[in-house]
């Protein structure tokens, strides 16, 4: 029996529906945008990049230090931040002589392009909380801030992955 126009509407209504069913799931869940604001993140991410985030990765393990991660900033819970993890729950976080050190050790940040201005600590990460600073020390507000602070694990959006846009820029973020 050939198909008639209503069957062939019918046929792609449905498709459509079932396309936007799985992508507000894959968003819900799964994965989701976020629009790199300032330049509080460059050499590694810049002012006007797309990003995946990977929203289920903290559902199954902690965020480990040098993770990428956007997070509701506490003040204003309504805006979003990107920052790299630098200490965890547990950890001692001193910032000195233009190095960042962790547990009394200098961290190894070849991502960063001049010193860390400034002293900061020595301050222990409280349970369920991350520290996190921009990778462009000297211009970002970040853990250092009272106004940020630590982290709590609760706000943490999840991980970013991939910038996807512009598409020369498209690249996996580095961890």
């Amino acid at each position: 029996m050939p198909k008639t126009w209503q069957t062939e509407l019918l046929e792609w209504g449905k498709a459509l529906v079932l396309a936007v069913v799985l992508a507000l799931v894959i968003r819900v869940l799964l994965v989701e945008t976020y629009l790199v604001d300032g330049n509080s993140m460059q050499p590694s991410l810049h002012d006007g990049e797309r990003v995946l985030i990977n929203k289920m990765v903290y559902r199954f393990s902690a965020p480990t230090t040098s993770d990428v991660i956007v997070f509701r900033y506490p003040r204003e819970p309504w805006r979003d931040f990107i920052k790299r993890v630098v200490a965890v729950a547990g950890q001692e976080i001193e910032v000195r002589n233009g190095r960042v050190f962790v547990d009394g050790n200098a961290l190894e940040e070849p991502y960063l392009q001049t010193q860390t201005h400034g002293t900061f600590g020595p301050v222990t990460v409280p349970a369920d909380t991350v520290f996190v600073m921009g990778d462009n020390r000297n211009f970002s507000l970040d853990s250092r801030d009272p106004s940020v602070g630590f982290v709590p694990i609760a706000n943490i959006k999840g991980k970013a992955m991939v910038i996807f846009w512009p598409l020369p820029a498209l690249r996996l973020i580095p961890h």
